[in-house]
């Protein structure tokens, strides 16, 4: 890229303890074909040594920058710093712990392109670091026969205890003047759920997002505590959020029956989390109290406890991996 020229993609990445991980991370951005481009990096209070990781490859290669804040924001302030600095035509968000495919923004960009369209996704190859084969998430065929992906589609496929992956796993790249037009960024303060409220929030305002059927992002999912990512106050904060995005957009009639699935399903996943937190703390009272209240959280005991949370964490799709 010539001195002074505008990049056709901007990577955001925003890193919190991921000295492992982000040297990956950046080098599969640096190696995209036929883009010119930037990486920044917002270090979100790291303790360990990803700033140092990331300092060092952007010495080596002026494209790289590093944003280190000062305070931890979470994961979607991080981005946000990201958003404002980036200067590319596109923004592409990617985790610190997944890379890209080398021709993917060169593919991407193409596609959206020639459709006029304002954000653009992709397929995944989802890697277990847990030793379990890899998969392709979802068939190229069943995604080239859809072509462009709905606010109706996307919201249906974001309800929770869906036992198949969804689109909320896919990882979008947008304009950059879409996003600053319409004054969309993530959620300042929602710790899971942001990715889902971005993309929802900019089919709102009516983007086009075509799907590119080829999977050119690799999604790493690695094994964690089940207990540290289901936590009620999570869930309190979506069903919140999810009641700003109500408050703030006219949604068609699809859209609206959709989120009426969805919001229904977070308000059972909160039902579901006190009940098992009842059953742990042998509280007869508690399970009697949530059994009344929604009597439809119940039917999740006919599965074990730990298969079902494990069913509810994988519908967190969206959840932002390594917490901030």
């Amino acid at each position: 890229m010539e001195k002074g020229s505008q990049p056709d993609v901007t990577f955001v990445i925003a890193a919190y303890n991921s000295a492992e991980t982000i040297a990956s991370a950046i080098e599969s951005a640096l190696s995209q074909e036929a883009v010119a481009l930037e990486v920044i990096v917002i270090d979100d209070k790291s303790s360990d040594t990803t700033r140092d990781v990331v300092a060092s490859i952007g010495q080596r290669d002026p494209r790289v920058r590093l944003i280190a804040l000062d305070k931890n924001l979470g994961p979607g302030g991080a981005r946000n710093v990201g958003l404002d600095a980036a200067t590319g035509r596109w923004i592409a968000v990617l985790d610190s712990d997944d890379v890209i495919k080398p021709a993917r923004t060169a593919q991407i960009i193409s596609r959206a392109e020639k459709a006029h369209a304002d954000i653009a996704v992709d397929n995944l190859d989802v890697v277990y670091t847990d030793g379990r084969p890899g998969e392709t998430m979802f068939e190229e065929a069943f995604l080239e026969r859809r072509g462009v992906l709905t606010l109706d589609d996307f919201i249906a496929s974001n309800v929770l205890f869906r036992s198949t992956f969804n689109f909320g796993y896919m990882k979008p790249m947008f304009r950059r003047d879409f996003l600053n037009t319409h004054k969309l960024r993530f959620h300042p303060t929602l710790r899971i759920g942001e990715d889902y409220l971005l993309l929802a929030s900019a089919l709102a305002v009516g983007g086009l997002c075509v799907i590119e059927p080829s999977s050119g992002y690799v999604y790493n999912i690695r094994e964690g505590s089940i207990s540290r990512v289901l936590e009620l106050h999570h869930v309190d904060a979506m069903i919140a959020a999810d009641a700003e995005f109500l408050a703030s957009y006219a949604l068609p009639a699809a859209a609206r029956d959709a989120q009426s699935r969805r919001s229904r399903s977070l308000v059972e996943a909160r039902h579901f989390l006190m009940l098992v937190s009842s059953i742990k703390n042998r509280s007869i009272g508690g399970v009697v109290k949530v059994a009344m209240t929604d009597p439809r959280a119940l039917r999740h005991l006919s599965m074990p406890i730990r298969a079902r949370l494990r069913r509810l964490r994988d519908s967190f799709s969206y959840q932002s991996k390594g917490q901030q």
